[in-house]
């Protein structure tokens, strides 16, 4: 059993994602037409200021992946995220940059949103990655070309994702089906 496994029964694991669910369905903020015309934006701000609702989620998160040594959260709630699981599960965060937030060299990836176009980076020097295993963390599953091109960096770098998770999921875009092979586990999907 590793440093970060527990032994927990079904009920206890289904009340925790309860709580989870539940606090991320009441709190959430919507607004459309944001960042652009047609898009409708979950500010999850409101899930984290919330204590309850805050440890909730990040107890939900953190069982996705208890044998972890890395946690990554993307740009930039993703952030948030990362470092609170990390803390959970006792071990180090990495944080997943926007292109030109890190000093090179970088590994980086170019994906597509569902309103454009961005790129990730990671340090290429500096963190061992090869061989750790990575619990990847994002606020919102939508096209799933932020969390795919994520996930190919830590590829890239020689770690492994073993597990992924979102607090959101919006279903009707299907970027689940962008994933890879690891497991993948959403809070709410919509």
């Amino acid at each position: 059993m590793s440093k970060h496994e527990m032994l927990e029964t079904a009920e206890v694991a289904g009340e925790r994602a309860a709580r989870a669910e539940a606090a991320v369905r009441r709190l959430t903020r919507w607004r459309d037409d944001f960042p652009t015309p047609g898009v409708r934006f979950a500010d999850l701000s409101p899930v984290f200021a919330d204590s309850e609702g805050f440890r909730a989620v990040l107890d939900c998160l953190a069982a996705c992946a208890p044998d972890a040594d890395l946690v990554a959260g993307v740009d930039a709630r993703g952030f948030l995220l990362g470092a609170g699981v990390a803390a959970t599960l006792g071990t180090g965060v990495i944080a997943v940059r926007k292109a030109g937030k890190l000093p090179p060299p970088v590994i980086s990836r170019e994906y597509t949103l569902e309103y454009g176009s961005a790129a990730l980076e990671i340090p290429a020097d500096g963190i061992d990655l090869k061989g750790r295993k990575v619990l990847l963390l994002d606020d919102v599953l939508a096209t799933g070309g932020t969390l795919a091109a994520a996930a190919e960096l830590f590829a890239t770098a020689g770690a492994e994702v073993v597990a992924a998770a979102v607090v959101l999921e919006l279903g009707f875009l299907k970027g689940r089906e962008r994933q890879g092979d690891y497991p993948l586990t959403s809070i709410v999907e919509l």
